[in-house]
């Protein structure tokens, strides 16, 4: 076993399961899953964290491509960290969609489900015989969620999209960085990320309004769209003043000092996003009411206006303490301050063990595998127990008996047809 899952149990407790019997909050929903890569797998795992039924197709020889993206673990073949990450809470059905069995399948699938979702390529479900007026034939009350880069109509519609080529197209590149070189994307895939939270809210309204409305309907997240609305304000201040968003490192346009400072024995971050917490740190963290009383400093575009100079004052007194000095007089004092880490500090910090925010789950390969949980903190319908990402295929014939009601001789006679590649052997039942 690798060190680092051999030093789980060490440095993270057991995950503390939710209560028995309490509810959650998409019990009995089931969601057809097509996607793959990044975006729509971790929407549908988010959708699996709220106690949907996920259901992961995959071709069957190769599976999810994420799968292969590094770390892989050598005792984990086909299931790197990334594929861990975005796929925790399902079950697999390698299915080939090459073949009329396996697209019978998937129909008969969507015909007992609630939500279907897509990542692939324009036109591919369509080709398929899977687009979404098949399904809304098949199930008048399917919510279909389509995920593609730049809209399934349109002169763009058949563009492919990645993360890093959205941050860059919609300008969050440009944003980021310093102003002597060029941008920089962010290393975590936050177009990705964003565009499966969007997922998320967009199949839960959908539901939501089948509920009160007795219809499903087709809806669509786009990632180039989503990466539009990451830039944040700076969309708004362009759009209203003519604006033009610099870079500027670590430092704010809006707000001052605002930055990373350095301590006797460390790096940390300061925001003073108004001047009622400037004038607290000049009084009661750095004790200098030379600061705080200077009418300039005391206005949040004089400080702007004086930066540099500022940022060198409070480089020279910071630099006189250790971090826990400053963080305890920033804490009394109310001051927005963190230590800058790495992410493996900050998954072992104490404000990550407080949250419980990482624990180790059972797997039955490994002995055990790291779950990091989610944000959401339901009172009344916490959120389902973890399990770990699945197996290429490892449920294929749990789900073919448990969903689809299908016999051993049944599932034996597809399995010699190759729908499932290898994953079911032929003599499946005997």
């Amino acid at each position: 076993m690798s060190q680092a899952l051999d030093d789980l149990k060490q440095d993270f407790p057991p995950y503390r399961p939710r209560p028995a019997g309490a509810p959650t909050v998409l019990a009995g929903i089931r969601v057809i899953d097509f996607t793959h890569f990044i975006a729509g797998p971790l929407a549908t795992s988010l959708l699996a964290d709220m106690g949907a039924e996920v259901i992961k197709i995959e071709p069957p020889a190769r599976g999810d491509e994420l799968r292969y993206y590094p770390p892989v673990p050598a005792e984990l073949p086909a299931q790197g960290a990334p594929f861990f990450w975005a796929n925790r809470g399902k079950r697999s059905l390698a299915l080939d969609l090459k073949k009329p069995e396996g697209i019978a399948i998937a129909r008969e699938l969507i015909a007992g489900a609630d939500v279907v979702i897509e990542n692939f390529s324009t036109g591919v479900m369509d080709r398929l015989g899977l687009g979404y007026e098949v399904c809304r034939g098949l199930n008048p009350k399917i919510v279909f969620c389509a995920i593609s880069a730049y809209g399934r109509e349109g002169p763009y519609a058949d563009r492919l999209g990645f993360d890093p080529i959205a941050q860059a197209e919609s300008g969050f590149v440009a944003m980021n960085g310093y102003p002597d070189r060029q941008g920089v994307r962010a290393s975590a895939a936050v177009m990705d990320i964003s565009t499966a939270m969007m997922v998320g809210n967009a199949v839960l309204g959908a539901l939501f309004a089948r509920e009160r409305q007795g219809i499903g309907q087709y809806l669509e997240v786009g990632l180039f769209d989503t990466a539009l609305m990451m830039t944040g304000w700076a969309s708004m201040q362009h759009l209203m003043t003519g604006f033009q968003h610099q870079r500027h490192g670590n430092t704010s346009t809006e707000t001052c000092p605002s930055g990373v400072f350095q301590a006797a024995d460390g790096a940390f971050y300061i925001n003073c996003g108004n001047d009622r917490i400037f004038n607290r740190l000049a009084l009661q963290v750095l004790e200098r009411p030379d600061l705080a009383n200077d009418p300039v400093l005391a206005d949040r575009n004089g400080r702007l206006a004086r930066q540099d100079e500022l940022f060198r004052t409070l480089d020279a007194i910071f630099a006189t303490q250790p971090w826990r000095y400053w963080q305890e007089r920033m804490r009394a004092a109310q001051i927005p301050c963190g230590e800058v880490r790495s992410v493996g500090a900050a998954l072992r910090s104490p404000e990550a063990r407080a949250r419980e925010m990482v624990s180790w789950i059972p797997h039955p390969a490994v002995g055990q595998v790291p779950h990091l949980r989610s944000p959401i903190r339901y009172a009344r319908t916490p959120l389902a127990d973890p399990t770990p990402a699945p197996t290429i295929g490892q449920h294929s014939e749990e789900l073919l008996r448990e969903v689809l009601g299908y016999d051993d001789a049944r599932i034996a006679a597809l399995a010699a047809s190759g729908v499932f590649g290898d994953r079911v052997a032929p003599q499946a039942g005997g």
